[in-house]
């Protein structure tokens, strides 16, 4: 395990609306506000089409092959996720969100790319006196966050 500590900073609550995508819009926020470092959580809707990253084709795999889903209709939502800067100072957000309609629920990465269905409401808190970053691991693909 690897741990660095942070300080809670301003909290954000923050209405995304109708067909913006939530990891590109999350990031730009982080952006014109100055944050650098970031939690947050979310309710809401995912439109129809919305991709997620449901897991990797074989568990212990190298490299790392995806696997997506893409919702076949509206559903509703609720997630997590952190948002914490590259090595050249980009925000990189990390969210899951678990995505029910009817009597099913499937749960992925948002990275691909979900579709707000009318509302989707965050809350956003800022993290301070923290210096973690996410780097390039070059075994898995991925950007590791570095605590």
């Amino acid at each position: 395990m690897k741990y660095s500590e942070a300080r809670q900073g301003r909290v954000f609550v923050i209405r995304l609306e109708d067909g913006e995508i939530v990891h590109e819009k999350l990031e730009q926020f982080v952006k014109d506000h100055a944050i650098e470092r970031a939690s947050f959580f979310a309710v809401g809707g995912a439109d129809k089409g919305s991709l997620l990253v449901v897991g990797p084709e074989e568990g212990r795999s190298n490299p790392v092959i995806p696997m997506t889903h893409e919702l076949y209709d509206v559903h509703e939502i609720t997630g997590t996720g952190t948002i914490f800067p590259d090595n050249k100072g980009n925000p990189i957000l990390h969210a899951h969100f678990a995505c029910g309609r009817e009597e099913s629920t499937v749960t992925g990465c948002i990275r691909n790319g979900v579709k707000v269905w009318q509302v989707m409401e965050v809350i956003l808190i800022e993290l301070l006196d923290n210096t973690a970053t996410r780097q390039y691991d070059p075994r898995t693909g991925f950007k590791l966050l570095i605590p």
